[in-house]
């Protein structure tokens, strides 16, 4: 291995490393980094092997990326992961041992009871009650909506649950990504597909990370099958938003959808509360809730589209109204970009709020 870069320590602020900084999550993370309040100390962006030696540019400076390993770990104070499950599982705990704290974004440590899922707008207190040194970032789709939800919360109080995803093809990597551009250059100009059954899964062929076609359709699955029929992305919203909210017996239906849409997932939300609620004031207490922007007039055809929102950090909440049949409940539509809050952000913002122990020692 070549001789790692010396760390600066600047200002005696904390030194970050960047596990998976070439990935399309770290690549998002870097731009973060480059636009946001300056925290750190020394940035080492880390990745496999084989993207070792790549420069790559954060904060005005081109940085060299360096192979992950033990030796990459020394000096290190915070570390974001933004790798697959099986390689955090392997090299998060590598990390907390050499005295990081992981940051971690993949699935592999969420539901552990010693690992806190922290966001900081929500449940900012438990990235300190971190036993194995490991702080857990959720998925994607309970990140673009637990910020509006969390606010509701603690007005008045969540009881239940109904959820719907429509979620982008970006939550399936760069492969998803891929494949709905390419759908979309076989289907564009012919203006007779989508009259017969079959047609379209006959221009497309192969429909890549998706179980259907998803170019000129909508895919009512995402994640991998569970028992009984529900997906693992429908099983995250409903244990990430359990303990997220620290309500562990919150019930919680959803149903995840794939939808045409590059980046920026959208869901619609049935939430039953303790008390009664009034349309007016949840809607005061969303727009001025932190992370949150409420973008709800309907008669002028205002609300938040995953067009109009992708590229953007909050969570946007439109179509908000109380229930015709239930007080205790409003029904709500949000959207937010799914490689932003829903993974490089929520980040990035757990980490600082860990730097901002070092600041206090």
């Amino acid at each position: 291995m070549s001789a790692l870069p010396p760390l600066n320590r600047r200002d005696g602020r904390p030194t970050l490393a960047i596990v998976g900084a070439t990935g399309a999550v770290g690549t998002v993370m870097l731009d973060i980094l480059s636009t946001r309040t300056d925290v750190w100390g020394d940035i080492r962006l880390i990745a496999s092997p084989r993207s070792a030696g790549k420069k790559l540019r954060v904060r005005g400076e081109e940085l060299e990326v360096v192979a992950l390993s033990e030796e990459a770990f020394e000096g290190v104070d915070i570390a974001m992961f933004d790798v697959p499950d099986e390689v955090s599982a392997q090299w998060a705990p590598v990390a907390a041992a050499k005295g990081a704290v992981a940051v971690d974004n993949s699935g592999a440590f969420r539901m552990d009871a010693d690992v806190p899922l922290v966001v900081p707008e929500v449940n900012p207190d438990q990235a300190k009650n971190r036993p194995r040194g490991i702080i857990s970032n959720p998925n994607c789709t309970t990140l673009s909506m637990i910020v509006a939800l969390g606010a509701l919360h603690r007005e008045y109080t969540l009881r239940e649950l109904v959820v719907s995803s429509y979620q982008a093809a970006s939550g399936a990597g760069q492969p998803g990504v891929d494949a709905l551009r390419e759908q979309i250059a076989k289907v564009a100009g012919d203006t007779t597909l989508g009259t017969q059954a079959g047609d379209v899964r006959r221009v497309i062929g192969d429909t890549g990370p998706f179980p259907a076609p998803l170019a000129l359709n909508v895919v009512p699955w995402a994640g991998s099958l569970k028992d009984g029929g529900w997906s693992s992305e429908e099983l995250k919203v409903r244990n990430e938003s359990r303990k997220i909210l620290g309500l562990p017996g919150l019930r919680v239906n959803a149903t995840c959808v794939r939808v045409p849409v590059v980046t920026t997932h959208s869901l619609t939300v049935h939430a039953v509360f303790e008390s009664e609620v009034d349309q007016a004031r949840a809607q005061a207490v969303l727009a001025e809730a932190p992370g949150v922007v409420l973008c709800d007039d309907p008669a002028n055809y205002e609300f938040p589209t995953p067009a109009d929102v992708v590229g953007t950090d909050p969570t946007w909440v439109g179509r908000v109204r109380r229930s015709l049949d239930d007080p205790n409940a409003l029904d709500l539509f949000l959207c937010g970009d799914n490689l932003r809050k829903g993974a490089a952000l929520n980040t990035a913002q757990i980490a600082e709020l860990v730097a901002e122990e070092f600041t206090e020692r």
